[in-house]
Protein backbone atom coordinates (compact mmCIF):
# COMPACT_ATOMS: atom_id res chain seq x y z
CA UNK A 1 0.00 0.00 0.00
CA UNK A 2 2.79 2.13 1.18
CA UNK A 3 4.28 1.63 -2.28
CA UNK A 4 1.51 2.35 -4.35
CA UNK A 5 0.90 5.23 -2.45
CA UNK A 6 4.17 6.58 -3.41
CA UNK A 7 4.20 5.69 -6.87
CA UNK A 8 0.86 8.09 -6.84
CA UNK A 9 2.89 11.05 -5.18
CA UNK A 10 5.95 10.48 -7.34
CA UNK A 11 3.86 10.69 -10.43
CA UNK A 12 2.19 13.63 -9.22
CA UNK A 13 5.43 15.48 -7.98
CA UNK A 14 6.75 14.93 -12.26
CA UNK A 15 4.14 16.27 -13.09
CA UNK A 16 4.34 19.62 -11.13
CA UNK A 17 7.94 19.45 -11.59
CA UNK A 18 7.79 19.54 -14.93
CA UNK A 19 5.41 22.69 -15.00
CA UNK A 20 7.26 24.54 -12.80
CA UNK A 21 10.16 23.90 -15.55
CA UNK A 22 7.74 25.16 -18.21
CA UNK A 23 6.90 28.12 -16.50
CA UNK A 24 10.48 29.06 -15.83
CA UNK A 25 11.35 28.66 -19.38
CA UNK A 26 8.77 30.26 -20.73
CA UNK A 27 8.74 33.80 -18.90
CA UNK A 28 9.61 36.71 -20.84
CA UNK A 29 9.19 40.17 -21.07
CA UNK A 30 5.76 41.23 -22.32
CA UNK A 31 4.96 44.41 -23.49
CA UNK A 32 1.93 46.15 -20.68
CA UNK A 33 -0.50 48.01 -22.73
CA UNK A 34 0.61 51.21 -24.26
CA UNK A 35 -0.32 54.72 -23.40
CA UNK A 36 -2.19 56.96 -26.39
CA UNK A 37 -0.39 59.89 -28.53
CA UNK A 38 -2.70 62.50 -30.31
CA UNK A 39 -2.73 64.03 -32.99
CA UNK A 40 -4.58 67.48 -34.60
CA UNK A 41 -5.25 68.11 -38.20
CA UNK A 42 -6.86 71.08 -39.47
CA UNK A 43 -8.72 70.16 -43.09
CA UNK A 44 -8.91 73.97 -44.72
CA UNK A 45 -11.04 73.43 -47.45
CA UNK A 46 -12.39 76.19 -50.02
CA UNK A 47 -15.93 75.53 -48.14
CA UNK A 48 -15.01 75.02 -45.08
CA UNK A 49 -12.40 73.72 -42.66
CA UNK A 50 -12.91 71.04 -40.28
CA UNK A 51 -10.62 69.75 -36.99
CA UNK A 52 -9.85 66.40 -36.64
CA UNK A 53 -8.19 65.15 -33.29
CA UNK A 54 -6.47 61.51 -33.85
CA UNK A 55 -5.28 59.14 -31.33
CA UNK A 56 -2.83 56.15 -31.62
CA UNK A 57 -1.26 53.56 -29.37
CA UNK A 58 2.42 55.56 -28.19
CA UNK A 59 4.25 52.33 -29.66
CA UNK A 60 3.81 51.85 -33.94
CA UNK A 61 3.56 48.78 -35.85
CA UNK A 62 6.06 48.89 -38.72
CA UNK A 63 7.15 52.54 -37.44
CA UNK A 64 3.64 53.71 -39.00
CA UNK A 65 1.04 54.51 -36.24
CA UNK A 66 -2.34 52.51 -35.83
CA UNK A 67 -4.49 55.85 -36.04
CA UNK A 68 -8.18 56.25 -35.51
CA UNK A 69 -10.22 59.05 -35.49
CA UNK A 70 -10.74 60.72 -31.62
CA UNK A 71 -13.28 63.49 -32.57
CA UNK A 72 -13.81 66.23 -34.87
CA UNK A 73 -15.35 69.66 -35.10
CA UNK A 74 -16.83 71.77 -37.97
CA UNK A 75 -15.69 75.52 -38.08
CA UNK A 76 -18.23 77.91 -38.48
CA UNK A 77 -17.96 79.88 -41.34
CA UNK A 78 -16.24 79.45 -44.56
CA UNK A 79 -13.07 77.96 -45.64
CA UNK A 80 -10.01 80.21 -44.69
CA UNK A 81 -9.22 81.48 -48.49
CA UNK A 82 -12.78 83.31 -48.16
CA UNK A 83 -10.63 85.89 -45.47
CA UNK A 84 -8.57 87.42 -47.99
CA UNK A 85 -9.79 90.88 -47.44
CA UNK A 86 -9.68 90.09 -43.26
CA UNK A 87 -6.70 87.84 -42.73
CA UNK A 88 -7.35 88.43 -38.90
CA UNK A 89 -10.81 86.89 -38.81
CA UNK A 90 -9.49 83.58 -40.55
CA UNK A 91 -7.57 82.64 -37.60
CA UNK A 92 -10.01 83.52 -34.78
CA UNK A 93 -12.76 81.14 -37.09
CA UNK A 94 -10.64 79.12 -35.38
CA UNK A 95 -10.91 79.62 -32.05
CA UNK A 96 -13.91 77.97 -31.30
CA UNK A 97 -12.75 73.86 -32.48
CA UNK A 98 -9.57 74.59 -31.01
CA UNK A 99 -11.14 74.89 -27.45
CA UNK A 100 -12.37 71.92 -28.11
CA UNK A 101 -9.36 70.42 -28.93
CA UNK A 102 -8.51 71.48 -25.54
CA UNK A 103 -11.27 69.35 -23.78
CA UNK A 104 -10.77 66.33 -26.12
CA UNK A 105 -7.26 65.79 -25.71
CA UNK A 106 -5.74 64.95 -22.06
CA UNK A 107 -4.12 67.81 -20.33
CA UNK A 108 -1.09 66.23 -19.89
CA UNK A 109 -0.76 65.19 -23.66
CA UNK A 110 -1.31 68.95 -24.71
CA UNK A 111 2.42 69.72 -25.13
CA UNK A 112 3.37 66.43 -27.29
CA UNK A 113 0.63 66.96 -29.28
CA UNK A 114 1.43 67.96 -33.15
CA UNK A 115 -0.73 70.65 -34.61
CA UNK A 116 -1.26 70.98 -38.56
CA UNK A 117 -3.34 73.08 -41.01
CA UNK A 118 -3.08 72.17 -44.28
CA UNK A 119 -4.97 73.78 -47.02
CA UNK A 120 -5.96 72.62 -49.76
CA UNK A 121 -7.28 74.15 -53.12
CA UNK A 122 -9.14 77.32 -52.35
CA UNK A 123 -5.92 78.59 -50.55
CA UNK A 124 -3.93 77.19 -53.79
CA UNK A 125 -6.18 79.32 -56.22
CA UNK A 126 -5.98 82.40 -53.93
CA UNK A 127 -2.19 81.68 -53.79
CA UNK A 128 -2.46 82.01 -57.62
CA UNK A 129 -4.31 85.19 -57.55
CA UNK A 130 -3.15 86.94 -54.86
CA UNK A 131 0.13 85.43 -53.31
CA UNK A 132 0.24 88.40 -50.71
CA UNK A 133 -3.22 87.53 -49.43
CA UNK A 134 -2.68 84.01 -48.85
CA UNK A 135 0.45 84.65 -46.77
CA UNK A 136 -1.26 86.90 -44.61
CA UNK A 137 -4.24 84.39 -44.17
CA UNK A 138 -1.68 81.89 -43.24
CA UNK A 139 0.15 84.01 -41.13
CA UNK A 140 -3.05 84.90 -39.61
CA UNK A 141 -4.24 81.14 -38.69
CA UNK A 142 -0.70 80.36 -37.86
CA UNK A 143 -0.66 82.90 -35.01
CA UNK A 144 -3.90 82.07 -33.46
CA UNK A 145 -2.68 78.13 -33.79
CA UNK A 146 0.47 78.94 -31.76
CA UNK A 147 -1.79 80.70 -29.12
CA UNK A 148 -2.39 77.02 -27.72
CA UNK A 149 -0.80 74.62 -25.52
CA UNK A 150 -0.04 71.88 -28.19
CA UNK A 151 3.24 71.65 -30.84
CA UNK A 152 2.69 73.32 -33.46
CA UNK A 153 4.16 71.99 -36.78
CA UNK A 154 3.24 74.33 -39.18
CA UNK A 155 0.68 75.80 -41.27
CA UNK A 156 1.06 75.08 -45.17
CA UNK A 157 -1.21 75.21 -48.48
CA UNK A 158 -1.02 71.30 -49.28
CA UNK A 159 -0.05 69.98 -53.18
CA UNK A 160 -2.73 68.44 -54.98
CA UNK A 161 -0.71 65.44 -55.22
CA UNK A 162 0.14 65.41 -51.23
CA UNK A 163 -3.71 65.84 -51.33
CA UNK A 164 -4.45 63.30 -53.29
CA UNK A 165 -2.16 60.81 -52.09
CA UNK A 166 -3.67 61.84 -47.99
CA UNK A 167 -6.54 60.71 -49.43
CA UNK A 168 -5.91 57.44 -50.86
CA UNK A 169 -3.95 56.30 -47.95
CA UNK A 170 -6.95 57.54 -45.79
CA UNK A 171 -9.64 55.35 -47.96
CA UNK A 172 -6.87 52.13 -48.03
CA UNK A 173 -6.62 52.59 -44.31
CA UNK A 174 -10.08 52.58 -43.14
CA UNK A 175 -11.31 49.85 -45.68
CA UNK A 176 -8.03 47.61 -43.67
CA UNK A 177 -6.12 47.30 -47.24
CA UNK A 178 -2.94 48.03 -45.22
CA UNK A 179 -3.27 46.51 -41.83
CA UNK A 180 -5.97 45.21 -39.53
CA UNK A 181 -6.49 43.29 -36.57
CA UNK A 182 -5.86 39.28 -36.55
CA UNK A 183 -8.26 36.93 -34.06
CA UNK A 184 -5.54 36.40 -31.99
CA UNK A 185 -5.56 40.66 -31.39
CA UNK A 186 -2.15 40.90 -32.94
CA UNK A 187 -1.47 43.21 -36.23
CA UNK A 188 -1.39 41.90 -39.73
CA UNK A 189 -1.11 42.95 -43.03
CA UNK A 190 -4.26 41.20 -45.02
CA UNK A 191 -2.24 41.45 -48.95
CA UNK A 192 -5.48 42.76 -50.16
CA UNK A 193 -5.42 45.31 -53.71
CA UNK A 194 -6.20 48.82 -52.71
CA UNK A 195 -8.30 50.70 -54.05
CA UNK A 196 -8.13 53.72 -56.18
CA UNK A 197 -9.71 56.74 -54.82
CA UNK A 198 -11.38 60.22 -56.43
CA UNK A 199 -12.16 63.21 -54.02
CA UNK A 200 -14.25 65.47 -55.77
CA UNK A 201 -13.42 68.69 -53.96
CA UNK A 202 -14.65 72.26 -54.14
CA UNK A 203 -12.23 73.85 -56.23
CA UNK A 204 -10.28 70.41 -57.55
CA UNK A 205 -10.30 66.74 -58.57
CA UNK A 206 -8.36 64.33 -57.49
CA UNK A 207 -7.76 60.90 -59.01
CA UNK A 208 -5.01 58.53 -57.11
CA UNK A 209 -4.35 54.61 -57.23
CA UNK A 210 -1.93 52.36 -56.91
CA UNK A 211 0.21 51.02 -60.62
CA UNK A 212 2.83 48.58 -61.59
CA UNK A 213 2.96 50.43 -65.18
CA UNK A 214 5.43 53.02 -65.60
CA UNK A 215 4.72 56.70 -65.00
CA UNK A 216 6.42 58.87 -67.41
CA UNK A 217 5.63 62.07 -65.41
CA UNK A 218 7.57 62.34 -62.65
CA UNK A 219 5.20 64.64 -61.32
CA UNK A 220 2.80 61.86 -60.67
CA UNK A 221 4.60 58.87 -59.06
CA UNK A 222 5.13 59.04 -55.46
CA UNK A 223 6.29 56.30 -53.29
CA UNK A 224 5.05 55.58 -50.07
CA UNK A 225 6.10 53.04 -47.25
CA UNK A 226 3.43 52.42 -44.77
CA UNK A 227 3.39 49.67 -42.20
CA UNK A 228 7.24 49.05 -43.46
CA UNK A 229 5.26 47.70 -47.14
CA UNK A 230 6.17 50.01 -49.76
CA UNK A 231 3.13 51.22 -52.39
CA UNK A 232 3.77 52.87 -56.12
CA UNK A 233 1.15 55.20 -56.44
CA UNK A 234 -0.54 57.66 -59.31
CA UNK A 235 -1.68 60.70 -58.33
CA UNK A 236 -3.13 63.84 -60.10
CA UNK A 237 -4.92 67.31 -58.83
CA UNK A 238 -7.03 68.69 -61.81
CA UNK A 239 -7.00 72.46 -60.03
CA UNK A 240 -10.19 74.17 -61.47
CA UNK A 241 -12.34 70.58 -61.77
CA UNK A 242 -13.93 70.87 -57.99
CA UNK A 243 -17.55 71.49 -57.60
CA UNK A 244 -17.37 74.91 -57.12
CA UNK A 245 -15.46 75.77 -59.42
CA UNK A 246 -16.58 74.05 -62.67
CA UNK A 247 -20.69 75.56 -61.95
CA UNK A 248 -18.23 79.52 -62.08
CA UNK A 249 -16.70 78.28 -65.61
CA UNK A 250 -19.79 76.66 -66.42
CA UNK A 251 -22.11 79.93 -66.08
CA UNK A 252 -18.98 81.48 -67.52
CA UNK A 253 -19.50 79.43 -71.25
CA UNK A 254 -23.19 80.03 -70.93
CA UNK A 255 -22.50 83.66 -70.74
CA UNK A 256 -20.31 83.16 -73.27
CA UNK A 257 -22.86 81.32 -75.54
CA UNK A 258 -25.18 84.45 -75.33
CA UNK A 259 -23.36 87.68 -75.34
CA UNK A 260 -23.38 88.18 -71.91
CA UNK A 261 -27.14 89.47 -72.24
CA UNK A 262 -28.89 90.45 -69.49
CA UNK A 263 -31.09 87.18 -69.22
CA UNK A 264 -29.41 84.19 -69.61
CA UNK A 265 -30.57 80.48 -70.36
CA UNK A 266 -29.07 77.97 -68.01
CA UNK A 267 -29.64 74.50 -69.29
CA UNK A 268 -28.15 72.65 -66.35
CA UNK A 269 -30.86 74.46 -63.88
CA UNK A 270 -34.20 72.98 -63.33
CA UNK A 271 -37.40 74.63 -65.51
CA UNK A 272 -38.30 77.94 -63.30
CA UNK A 273 -35.22 78.54 -61.35
CA UNK A 274 -33.92 81.61 -61.86
CA UNK A 275 -31.40 83.47 -60.04
CA UNK A 276 -29.40 86.86 -60.17
CA UNK A 277 -25.39 87.14 -60.10
CA UNK A 278 -23.14 89.91 -59.99
CA UNK A 279 -20.29 89.36 -62.39
CA UNK A 280 -17.48 89.82 -59.62
CA UNK A 281 -18.96 86.21 -58.26
CA UNK A 282 -18.04 84.65 -61.64
CA UNK A 283 -14.80 86.23 -62.28
CA UNK A 284 -13.70 86.48 -59.33
CA UNK A 285 -11.72 83.16 -59.28
CA UNK A 286 -8.36 82.10 -61.54
CA UNK A 287 -10.44 79.60 -62.83
CA UNK A 288 -12.46 81.74 -65.15
CA UNK A 289 -10.13 85.05 -65.26
CA UNK A 290 -9.11 84.62 -68.50
CA UNK A 291 -12.66 84.46 -70.15
CA UNK A 292 -13.76 88.04 -68.17
CA UNK A 293 -15.27 89.97 -70.41
CA UNK A 294 -15.00 93.85 -70.17
CA UNK A 295 -18.10 94.74 -68.65
CA UNK A 296 -18.08 96.20 -65.04
CA UNK A 297 -17.93 93.35 -62.30
CA UNK A 298 -20.71 94.97 -60.46
CA UNK A 299 -23.26 94.58 -63.76
CA UNK A 300 -25.96 91.60 -62.85
CA UNK A 301 -27.27 88.90 -64.93
CA UNK A 302 -30.39 86.94 -64.73
CA UNK A 303 -29.59 83.12 -65.32
CA UNK A 304 -33.13 81.24 -66.02
CA UNK A 305 -33.22 77.32 -66.00
CA UNK A 306 -34.10 75.60 -68.73
CA UNK A 307 -33.58 72.10 -67.73
CA UNK A 308 -32.45 70.74 -71.25
CA UNK A 309 -30.43 67.61 -70.08
CA UNK A 310 -28.58 67.52 -73.67
CA UNK A 311 -27.74 70.94 -73.85
CA UNK A 312 -26.18 70.94 -70.20
CA UNK A 313 -24.17 67.39 -71.11
CA UNK A 314 -22.82 69.02 -74.63
CA UNK A 315 -21.77 72.31 -72.21
CA UNK A 316 -20.37 70.07 -69.39
CA UNK A 317 -18.21 68.30 -72.20
CA UNK A 318 -16.51 71.69 -73.84
CA UNK A 319 -14.66 71.70 -70.34
CA UNK A 320 -13.11 68.83 -71.12
CA UNK A 321 -10.01 68.61 -74.02
CA UNK A 322 -9.94 64.99 -74.76
CA UNK A 323 -7.48 65.74 -77.92
CA UNK A 324 -3.93 66.85 -76.92
CA UNK A 325 -1.78 64.13 -75.16
CA UNK A 326 2.17 64.34 -75.18
CA UNK A 327 2.35 61.02 -73.21
CA UNK A 328 1.71 57.17 -74.54
CA UNK A 329 -2.14 58.30 -72.28
CA UNK A 330 -3.74 60.60 -71.22
CA UNK A 331 -7.02 61.16 -69.67
CA UNK A 332 -8.17 64.62 -69.86
CA UNK A 333 -6.20 68.36 -70.65
CA UNK A 334 -3.26 66.77 -71.84
CA UNK A 335 -2.46 64.95 -68.45
CA UNK A 336 -0.54 61.81 -68.31
CA UNK A 337 -1.88 58.63 -66.56
CA UNK A 338 -1.66 54.93 -67.01
CA UNK A 339 -3.98 52.52 -67.69
CA UNK A 340 -6.65 52.16 -64.89
CA UNK A 341 -7.57 48.87 -63.40
CA UNK A 342 -9.50 47.87 -60.15
CA UNK A 343 -11.96 49.27 -57.72
CA UNK A 344 -12.24 52.76 -57.22
CA UNK A 345 -13.59 54.73 -54.14
CA UNK A 346 -15.50 58.21 -55.01
CA UNK A 347 -16.05 60.32 -52.00
CA UNK A 348 -16.56 63.99 -51.16
CA UNK A 349 -19.35 65.53 -53.61
CA UNK A 350 -19.42 62.39 -55.38
CA UNK A 351 -20.70 61.08 -52.29
CA UNK A 352 -23.11 64.29 -51.78
CA UNK A 353 -24.71 63.75 -55.30
CA UNK A 354 -25.50 60.52 -55.29
CA UNK A 355 -26.60 61.07 -51.48
CA UNK A 356 -29.03 63.44 -53.10
CA UNK A 357 -30.10 61.33 -55.60
CA UNK A 358 -30.96 58.12 -53.85
CA UNK A 359 -32.41 60.50 -50.75
CA UNK A 360 -34.38 62.91 -51.78
CA UNK A 361 -34.98 61.87 -55.85
CA UNK A 362 -35.62 58.56 -54.59
CA UNK A 363 -33.60 57.07 -57.52
CA UNK A 364 -30.83 54.14 -57.11
CA UNK A 365 -27.57 54.66 -58.34
CA UNK A 366 -25.35 51.57 -59.07
CA UNK A 367 -24.06 52.13 -62.33
CA UNK A 368 -22.65 54.66 -64.73
CA UNK A 369 -25.47 54.45 -66.15
CA UNK A 370 -27.92 55.11 -63.60
CA UNK A 371 -26.05 58.55 -62.99
CA UNK A 372 -26.31 59.44 -66.35
CA UNK A 373 -30.41 58.67 -66.22
CA UNK A 374 -31.01 60.48 -63.02
CA UNK A 375 -29.42 63.59 -64.32
CA UNK A 376 -31.47 63.62 -67.29
CA UNK A 377 -34.82 62.95 -64.73
CA UNK A 378 -34.02 66.00 -62.67
CA UNK A 379 -33.33 68.39 -65.76
CA UNK A 380 -36.59 67.36 -66.88
CA UNK A 381 -37.96 68.11 -63.40
CA UNK A 382 -39.31 71.69 -62.38
CA UNK A 383 -37.85 73.60 -59.72
CA UNK A 384 -41.63 72.92 -57.87
CA UNK A 385 -41.26 69.18 -58.19
CA UNK A 386 -37.71 69.45 -56.91
CA UNK A 387 -38.26 69.88 -53.54
CA UNK A 388 -19.19 58.01 -40.14
CA UNK A 389 -15.04 58.59 -39.78
CA UNK A 390 -15.05 61.20 -42.41
CA UNK A 391 -12.84 60.31 -45.91
CA UNK A 392 -10.67 62.95 -46.61
CA UNK A 393 -7.01 63.46 -46.87
CA UNK A 394 -6.41 64.68 -43.07
CA UNK A 395 -6.47 61.02 -42.00
CA UNK A 396 -4.12 60.00 -44.44
CA UNK A 397 -1.87 63.19 -43.11
CA UNK A 398 -1.85 62.07 -39.89
CA UNK A 399 -0.63 58.46 -40.80
CA UNK A 400 2.26 59.94 -42.76
CA UNK A 401 3.11 61.94 -40.23
CA UNK A 402 3.22 59.32 -37.14
CA UNK A 403 6.22 57.51 -39.55
CA UNK A 404 8.34 60.95 -38.05
CA UNK A 405 7.04 60.91 -34.80
CA UNK A 406 9.02 58.54 -32.29
CA UNK A 407 7.38 56.08 -30.97
CA UNK A 408 7.83 55.05 -26.98
CA UNK A 409 9.43 52.96 -25.24
CA UNK A 410 6.63 50.36 -23.88
CA UNK A 411 6.57 49.57 -20.20
CA UNK A 412 7.09 45.55 -19.78
CA UNK A 413 6.81 42.95 -16.93
CA UNK A 414 7.45 39.12 -15.82
CA UNK A 415 4.63 37.23 -17.47
CA UNK A 416 4.17 33.92 -19.66
CA UNK A 417 4.66 33.75 -22.75
CA UNK A 418 1.42 32.65 -24.70
CA UNK A 419 2.71 29.38 -26.62
CA UNK A 420 4.17 28.53 -23.06
CA UNK A 421 0.85 28.87 -21.97
CA UNK A 422 -0.80 26.73 -23.83
CA UNK A 423 2.11 23.62 -23.26
CA UNK A 424 1.69 24.31 -19.39
CA UNK A 425 -2.17 23.92 -19.70
CA UNK A 426 -1.83 20.61 -22.17
CA UNK A 427 0.76 19.30 -19.69
CA UNK A 428 -1.06 19.53 -16.47
CA UNK A 429 -4.14 18.27 -18.38
CA UNK A 430 -2.33 14.95 -19.72
CA UNK A 431 -0.64 14.96 -15.85
CA UNK A 432 -4.39 15.07 -14.07
CA UNK A 433 -5.80 12.49 -16.58
CA UNK A 434 -2.68 10.45 -15.79
CA UNK A 435 -2.97 10.84 -12.05
CA UNK A 436 -6.51 9.92 -12.39
CA UNK A 437 -6.61 6.64 -14.16
CA UNK A 438 -2.99 5.77 -12.40
CA UNK A 439 -4.94 6.12 -9.01
CA UNK A 440 -8.11 4.13 -10.19
CA UNK A 441 -5.89 1.38 -11.17
CA UNK A 442 -4.11 1.27 -7.98
CA UNK A 443 -7.44 1.05 -6.27
CA UNK A 444 -9.15 -1.48 -8.54
CA UNK A 445 -5.63 -3.64 -7.92
CA UNK A 446 -5.83 -2.93 -4.05
CA UNK A 447 -9.21 -3.93 -4.09
CA UNK A 448 -8.56 -7.46 -5.68
CA UNK A 449 -5.62 -8.19 -3.47
CA UNK A 450 -7.81 -8.10 -0.51
CA UNK A 451 -10.43 -9.86 -1.83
Amino acid sequence: MARRLAALLLLLALGCLLGILVLLLGSGDTRGPPGFKYGIVLDAGSSHTAMFVYKWPADKENDTGVVSEHTMCDVEGPGISSYSSNPLAAGTSLEHCLNQALRDVPKEKHTGTPLYLGATAGMRLLNIADPQASDAVLRAAAATLKMYPFDFRGAKILSGEEEGVFGWVTTNYLLENFIKRGWLGEWIQPQKKTLGAMDFGGASTQITFETMDTIENPRNEVMLKLYGQAYKVYTHSFLCYGRDQVLKRLLSKFLQAESYQETVSHPCWPMGYNKSLLMSSIYDSPCTLKERPSLALNTTVTLVGTGNGNLCALHVSKLFDFTNCSFSHCSFDGVFQPKVSGNFIAFSAFFYTVDFIQTVMGRPVHLPSDLKDAAETICATSWSKAGETSIGWALGYMLNLTNMIPAEKPSSHKSMLYNYWVILILLFVVTTLTSLVTAICLLRHSKSSII
